[in-house]
């Protein structure tokens, strides 16, 4: 079966990975470089940010996320040498509001993962050394970890270009599809080529709704700029990730820090503002005033693909028979990343599935009502 993949970031690339596997071959398009949009510029934690905000939806498929890219680290890295580097750092988050529910999400949902305590003083600061003393309360959760984010995705795009089976076509954006009697007979490229494939994946995560109107469907995703600030201290400087009023840092294995973030409606502009990088850096000096003395090395700004309650579309496109959807994951794209695109490949191949695919089902592009 030959599946072209339309958009490269990371549920594209998970999706071709899942598929390759079953002995599919694999044809990945993106307008601009593989792995360089959001998926690129997130912050890889592997758990969504207070999950009680959430629909049961996204965590469902988020709790599968640190298992399953454990599962690709060990596959791919004989292979690429790049190491995923899953930080198992634990979280702290000092919003005292969380504090209640957040203590009984896991027992409530059955999801062990998001085991939490409350930490008072010197239990908390022996921790965490670094935080402020402002803060004698907050929520620990032990066993949530981070990803790095931009080593994932340079290993899966190393692991599938040396697979015969797959082929890059980069720097090419997708134009039309050209359907006729309920199927995608073609895909055609800005340039006026065309290819032809058994089956189609838009996972074009903020530029899907580029697809409505070709389509006759309601797409209600649209880019979120979401901003981002890196600090350099030395290894294992701060041992944990800290959230605050969504605000957070997210340490790295050598020493980098990443925090953020912003929520704007800038549409496709991804450039960083100044006002915004200091509403970041404000924001996680109130949690570790020593990060003061470190350097800010670098900023940048993704764009992620919102959608009505963060819940993505996977699945069948309405009324095309071999179209399919894996897009619209908003800010938890890493965490549910894996999942996505393991249940994409089970529905698309027939296959039994990890979790029941109704509340993604794309029939909502129908059924406004359904979102």
């Amino acid at each position: 079966m030959q599946i072209a993949i339309i958009g490269a970031g990371v549920s594209g690339l998970l999706s071709a990975l899942e598929l390759i596997q079953q002995g599919c071959s694999v044809t990945i398009f993106d307008q601009q470089h593989a792995g360089k949009a959001a998926s690129w510029a997130g912050g890889g934690i592997l758990s969504p940010m207070y999950p009680w905000r959430y629909p049961a939806a996204v965590n469902q498929l988020a709790q599968y996320g640190k298992a399953l890219y454990q599962e690709y680290n060990e596959r791919l890295f004989p292979v690429t040498k790049i190491d995923f580097q899953i930080q198992h750092t634990g979280m702290l988050i000092f919003d005292p509001e969380d504090f209640a529910i957040g203590q009984s999400y896991a027992q409530r949902h059955q999801e062990p993962m998001q085991y939490a305590e409350l930490l008072q003083g010197q239990q908390l600061h022996h921790i965490n050394p670094q935080i402020s003393e402002q803060f004698q309360q907050a929520l620990f959760f032990p066993h949530l970890s981070n990803i790095r984010n931009p080593r994932v995705l340079q290993s899966l795009i190393v692991y599938l270009k040396q697979q015969p089976q797959v082929k890059f076509v980069e720097h090419c954006a997708i134009r039309k599809l050209h359907i006729q009697n309920q199927k995608v007979t073609a895909v055609h490229t800005e340039n006026g080529e065309k290819f032809a494939a058994d089956q189609v994946v838009l996972a074009t995560g903020a530029w899907s709704q580029a697809w409505a109107e070709p389509l006759d469907l309601n797409i209600p995703v649209k880019p979120v700029h979401g901003q981002m600030a890196l600090f350099k201290t030395p290894e294992n400087w701060l041992p944990t990730m800290c959230m605050n009023k969504v605000m957070y840092l997210i340490p790295r294995r050598d020493g980098h820090i990443v925090c953020g973030s912003s929520m704007n409606d800038f549409g496709f502009d991804n450039t960083p503002k100044a006002d915004i990088q200091q509403n970041i850096v404000d924001a996680v000096l109130e949690m570790v005033p020593a990060l003061a003395q470190f350097s800010l090395v670098d900023q940048w700004a993704g764009l992620r693909p919102s959608s009505p309650n963060g819940v993505p579309y996977i699945g069948q496109i309405p009324e095309v028979d071999n179209l399919w959807a894996n897009f619209g994951h908003f800010r938890n794209g890493l965490c549910m990343g894996p999942a996505a695109a393991r249940l994409l490949r089970q529905l698309m191949l027939k296959q039994s599935t990890l979790v029941d695919p109704t509340a993604y089902s794309p029939e909502r592009l129908l059924h406004p009502e359904m979102v």
